[in-house]
């Protein structure tokens, strides 16, 4: 057992299948930063802009344009020198490397607020994934709707991914039961995980799994933010100090050498 395990070569899912075979030889950086590309790429296309400088391109993912470059080499795309990307073309470049040429069922397991949210995020469906189920452990919520879906007991968990042939699935339940549902999915077939709950999982070779913490990146930002407020000068105008720190009074050489 291991934790967040990449894939392996046994008993891959259909998914990892694709994106084993199509991205193969491309590095994991680059990988990760493709995502970031398409979505930068769809707010091209959305005002109408049907080609794309690489500078042009790079700035609106927050990368280098050197670097853009050279992970768009990778799928085989060059550019034209003076004319740049086309944007249609790339756009279904990526999309095929990613594996979103066709739709992956997704089951979401934990039908709080967090679960609520990501079942009514329209930009699911429009990136190639379709919600096949959503499930819960609370009698007061099975049975309610949700974004088009009535909400399911997490005892049918193992049944609605046989019949929905479910990919990837969607942990966002408190930790105490997120491992347990881990095991069950992983059981199930699913070998491809996405999660919320604030636990590091253990799974199984042949498993991936994606963790998001929404806690650890506000902390992240607090710490920036810390880094900034603490940079400016003692005396300068505003200089409130961190936000919530309680203030060090001066202590002057005279009153050090009374005390």
């Amino acid at each position: 057992m291991h934790s967040n395990a990449m894939p392996s070569g046994a008993a891959d899912s259909p998914l990892q299948a694709e994106l084993n075979g199509q991205a193969d030889g491309i590095p994991e950086a680059t990988v990760a930063r493709l995502p970031v590309y398409l979505r930068a790429l769809y707010g091209l296309a959305e005002r109408g802009i049907s080609t794309v400088a690489s500078e042009e391109l790079a700035a609106a993912a927050g990368v280098n344009s050197a670097k853009l470059r050279k992970d768009l080499s990778h799928l085989g795309s060059y550019g034209i020198r003076g004319v740049g990307y086309d944007v249609d073309y790339l756009v279904y470049q990526v999309s095929r490397t990613l594996g979103l040429t066709q739709d992956w069922p997704v089951v979401i397991v934990g039908a709080g607020n967090l679960g609520r949210a990501l079942a009514n995020y329209g930009g699911f469906v429009s990136r190639g994934f379709t919600i096949a189920a959503m499930l819960d452990a609370d009698t007061a919520i099975v049975g309610s709707r949700i974004a088009g879906l009535t909400v399911r007991h997490a005892d049918e968990l193992e049944a609605l991914v046989a019949r929905y042939k479910v990919a990837i699935g969607v942990i966002a339940t408190p930790a105490g039961s997120a491992q347990a549902v881990c095991d069950r999915l992983v059981a199930a077939g699913v070998t491809s995980i996405l999660n919320f709950a604030p636990l590091v999982l253990s799974v199984p070779e042949g498993v991936d799994v994606r963790k998001v913490d929404l806690s650890i990146e506000l902390q992240i930002l607090a710490f920036h933010a810390q880094r900034r407020s603490t940079a400016r000068p003692a005396d300068a105008p505003g200089n409130a100090g961190t936000p919530g720190e309680r203030s060090t009074p001066r202590v002057t050489p005279e009153l050090a050498a009374k005390a």
